[in-house]
């Protein structure tokens, strides 16, 4: 009460700034980012690609190794956050294609900020990728994620979650 919009969003910032200086002193030193600032962006990302706590580890290590390979991250949310006010809730195919700072399907690397504010679970995850060999994902439709290493499996996986949409198919757990 009789605290003002600047004064909390000050506070606000200042608390990520210091869990995100926490989280960076003690993170993996062989991450495919140079700052804090690049891992508050693959958090961003995290953040807005999956609302299951669970997934963002695994969601955090798909990424991490697609950038060390020197892949695209290919991730819907960026395309969406360069779309802006085009944004309707579909992404036609042709927006897949164009470039914006921000469309990692077109872009190499990191995009150049960050695309959503941030909680500290993403924060973790971009600093503490779950191991493995998964390089795709696709959503199921349920708010969870099917994770495969191959492209093979990745494209079966689409048809059958994407191309094959339920009535009830939903990008967030518990509706949305």
């Amino acid at each position: 009460r009789g605290t003002t919009d600047k004064t909390l969003l000050l506070r606000a910032h200042r608390m990520l700034q210091s869990e995100l200086e926490a989280l960076w002193s003690a993170r993996d030193k062989e991450l495919p980012f140079n700052s804090p600032y690049e891992a508050l962006t693959l958090a961003s990302i995290i953040e807005k690609e999956t609302g299951l706590a669970s997934e963002r580890p695994e969601i955090a290590g798909v990424f991490v190794r697609r950038l060390n390979l020197g892949m695209r991250m290919q991730t819907d949310p960026t395309v969406i956050y360069g779309m802006g006010d085009r944004y309707t809730g579909n992404i036609p195919r042709k927006d897949l294609r164009t470039a914006t700072a921000f469309n990692t399907y077109v872009i190499n690397g990191l995009p150049p900020t960050p695309i959503a504010t941030v909680g500290r679970e993403a924060i973790y995850a971009a600093l503490n990728p779950l191991e493995g060999t998964s390089l795709y994902f696709v959503a199921r439709g349920d708010g969870s994620h099917q994770f495969s290493e191959t492209l093979d499996q990745h494209n079966r996986a689409v048809r059958e979650y994407q191309l094959k949409r339920r009535g009830d198919y939903r990008s967030a757990p518990g509706g949305g």
